[in-house]
């Protein structure tokens, strides 16, 4: 089987195929229009975001077996359109949900602790302990909105912090475990008081966290986003801190994260979100470790190849 690599790789992933009896053709720098012109050779195909793979892309791959990519949001990926054509796809949530659980944890700790500010002041000679008394998590009600992989992970942790942790997902049943109780949407909004993101970019999860969703909490709450940006806008974000709904906001994906493209409305609000010691950016790498780099590779092999054990969480979500 040939396969097509057209995104920059950990070097594992070419001898992990290799093994397997793949022939590979790694293209990191291949451009779109070289991919339509060379695609009908190939079986298979691994990318991480380079292109849409679309309806012009699946015209021309008449070969495809399977698109494999390498993370796990599929956003720009036309999934029903791949799935029409009998093609499989495969994702990697399972490579990097250590890594985004634990990067949460961090920026939650972080911010609900003052680092980042309290460290930039001691580095000019202020020396402030009333101003940045922290707050603990033990004991706070975590809301979960989304419980795949990432969300099962992070619940694993906030649940050894001594939380009480309430789960909501869309497309799952029965799933309360001795990390989560299985929840309403409505029940997260009364109770919680951290609320995190653990969901893919749809038609359904695109702006969901806007104004109206934040005034739906009942308590003021600290607010995690390591899934996808355009699910809770600038704008939104920016209302939810003025009238004090969010306490904090650990931000490590962006509505746009072209920021040198945002719109006008878009520069406002993130100009807001940036000057406030209530937000904390990281650059979309909460999955970006180097220990999953390498197993994000081991998790699509396994799957290309029929080898990955199945579970519950192995499905095509967050």
């Amino acid at each position: 089987m040939q396969i097509l690599v057209i995104d920059k790789m950990h070097a594992s992933l070419l001898p992990m195929l290799g093994e397997k009896g793949y022939a590979v053709n790694y293209q990191p720098d291949i451009s779109r229009a070289e991919v339509l012109e060379t695609i009908s050779n190939y079986e298979g195909i691994i990318v991480r975001s380079k292109m849409q793979l679309d309806e012009a892309f699946l015209e021309r791959a008449t070969k495809l077996k399977f698109i494999a990519r390498a993370g796990a949001g599929l956003d720009q990926i036309d999934v029903d359109a791949v799935l029409k054509r009998d093609i499989q796809l495969f994702n990697a949530p399972e490579g990097n949900r250590d890594a985004v659980a634990e990067h949460a944890m961090g920026m939650l700790l972080s911010l609900m602790n003052h680092l980042s500010r309290a460290d930039r002041q001691v580095r000019s000679l202020v020396w402030d302990r009333e101003g940045n008394r922290g707050t603990e998590l033990k004991g706070k009600t975590v809301g979960i909105i989304g419980y795949g992989n990432t969300g099962h992970e992070f619940a694993k942790r906030v649940k050894a912090f001594g939380c009480n942790v309430l789960a909501y997902d869309k497309y799952l049943k029965d799933f309360s475990d001795e990390w989560a109780q299985e929840s309403t949407l409505e029940e997260i909004c009364d109770q919680a008081q951290v609320v995190s993101l653990h969901v893919p970019l749809t038609s359904e999860t695109n702006r969901w966290f806007n104004e109206v969703m934040f005034d739906n909490f009942r308590h003021s709450v600290f607010f995690i986003n390591t899934s996808r940006g355009e699910v809770a806008p600038f704008v939104a974000l920016q209302a939810a801190i003025e009238k004090g709904k969010i306490l904090g906001a650990c931000l490590d994906v962006l509505e746009n994260e072209k920021l040198k493209t945002l719109t006008s409305e878009q520069q406002s609000a993130f100009a807001y979100l940036a000057q406030s010691d209530k937000v904390l950016f990281s650059p979309h790498v909460a999955g970006w470790t180097h220990e999953s780099y390498v197993k994000i590779n081991e998790v699509l092999v396994h799957k290309i190849s029929g080898t990955f054990p199945l579970s519950v969480s192995s499905n095509l979500k967050e």
